[in-house]
């Protein structure tokens, strides 16, 4: 297949490239930068700047482009740049490809599981409703902004990725470092569920919604296990032989980290991934054990 990838230089976008550039399929990057050869396609989402004719001829696209939720204190400056790298980039991406004499077939496009808020102990599927909140508010305008691509018959997936686990990037990675020096602990009481997700199944999860026509619309991407930030800490210490009798107050996080320390840290979001599952995929990593295993040993 001949696959458009934005996002490229992220943590799913590298693995997801690599893992289809094995597989023989044609991956063009969506950059904004000019491109380097006939593998790059230019795209300035702040601008409005996207060229249809270099989109025709794609049999799907992954669009997983966006500001780095936890890069920045949430300043309303910096809010409305996730907001705006979400909304625009999608809307943008989607309007274009109604535009084509020859759209793609799919397009697959990140989510969060942000989507619903902070949940306390509620099992979460993809028919639950959206919470309140600034995450809650983002992701459900960036689900909306593909529209215009579905109501043009093409099938379209919200990929609602969890927490992903690797060496290179994203939570885990943060966490390794205290960890390893034995003053890792939990967050606040440890109460919160973490649903989460090993990166080769972030992956393979992608390319099977890329390949099952029957999936659309909003796919929980998050292993069936989802932990309390508690178990979680005692499964990262145990697999790494350290204590972790250490605990970050919340009220010291707030301070330090203001309103993103609520919604990343302390919100409680179990997930369970009934449209993944439902449409036969089998996660090589089920429980966090098996994951942090895999990635540290």
């Amino acid at each position: 297949m001949k696959i458009l990838v934005s996002g490229s230089t992220g943590l799913v976008g590298t693995a997801l490239c690599q893992s289809l550039s094995h597989q023989k399929h044609n991956v063009v990057r969506l950059v904004r930068r000019p491109p380097s050869d006939h593998s790059e396609i230019s795209w300035n989402p702040t601008q409005g700047e996207l060229n249809p004719t270099a989109l025709e001829g794609f049999d799907a696209v992954v669009h997983l482009a966006g500001e780095n939720i936890a890069g920045k204190r949430w300043t309303p400056s910096q809010k409305k740049r996730i907001r705006d790298s979400r909304v625009l980039g999608t809307s943008l991406l989607s309007n274009t490809l109604t535009k084509l004499d020859s759209p793609p077939k799919v397009l697959a496009s990140a989510s969060a599981i942000g989507y619903y808020g902070n949940r306390g102990n509620e099992s979460l599927v993809e028919a639950a409703p959206p919470g309140t909140g600034f995450l809650p508010e983002v992701s459900l305008e960036w689900e909306k902004a593909t529209e215009p691509a579905q109501a043009h018959g093409i099938r379209v997936v919200h990929l609602r990725y969890g927490i992903i686990l690797s060496l290179l990037g994203g939570a885990l990675e943060k966490m390794l470092l205290p960890f390893r020096l034995g003053v890792g602990g939990k967050l606040g009481d440890g109460s919160q569920y973490m649903s989460w997700i090993d990166l080769d199944d972030a992956v393979g999860a992608t390319l099977h919604a890329l390949d099952q026509e029957a999936l659309h619309g909003p796919i929980n991407m998050v292993a069936p296990q989802p932990v309390t930030n508690k178990e979680f800490t005692k499964t990262l210490g145990n697999v790494l032989s350290r204590p972790t009798i250490f605990n970050a107050p919340q009220f010291a996080l707030n301070l330090a980290l203001g309103e993103m320390a609520d919604d990343l840290l302390f919100a409680s979001i179990r997930v369970h991934p009934k449209a993944l599952l439902d449409s036969g995929y089998t996660f090589r990593y089920v429980h966090l054990e098996q994951s942090l295993r895999h990635l540290l040993e």
